[in-house]
């Protein structure tokens, strides 16, 4: 089983991919932890050099689950995997997420630089339909409509269009 896990900030990838990667013994890669200089906060490594961290991984585990927000990289990583999840709860949802997100070691030396970066975090996360960025609602929406190999969206429940 390989998975690809993509979506906005906030909308659970994180967590889904944790659960699957308990329940089925999976090697797990949150992207953010090769996408930016380790110590640095909002750095990004050079392109070439998180690609090769990627495929490393996806070529290294016989059984995986890759989740992040990048969209570029989730579709670098389409022809390795065996699924597609595409999560969008509405920005409401990654809103009220990231508000509520507890302190992340692997990315921030203390909570309180972690909360020093949830305004920028805020509007970046409501901004998802707007942008036209690789993280963005239409270039996630892009990739998973032209994926032809198995694929499951996990939408806004009915009348949610946010």
């Amino acid at each position: 089983m390989r998975v690809l896990i993509m979506g906005n900030s906030g909308s659970g990838k994180s967590w889904r991919a944790r659960q699957l990667a308990g329940l089925h013994q999976l090697r797990h890669l949150d992207v953010d932890t090769i996408y930016w200089v380790p110590g640095m906060v909002a750095v990004a490594r050079p392109a070439y050099e998180v690609l090769a961290d990627l495929h490393a991984f996806v070529h290294s585990h016989a059984d995986w689950v890759v989740e992040g927000c990048y969209g570029d990289l989730i579709e670098a990583a389409l022809p390795f995997c065996t699924q597609l999840v595409f999560i969008n709860p509405g920005t409401d949802a990654c809103m009220a997420n990231n508000a509520q997100r507890p302190w992340e070691p692997h990315k921030y030396a203390s909570k309180e630089e972690q909360d020093s970066m949830l305004p920028f975090l805020m509007k970046w996360v409501g901004e998802y339909d707007v942008r036209d960025d690789t993280c963005s609602y239409a270039f996630h929406r892009r990739v998973y409509d032209s994926f032809q190999g198995a694929k499951r969206e996990d939408a806004p429940p009915s009348g949610d269009a946010s």
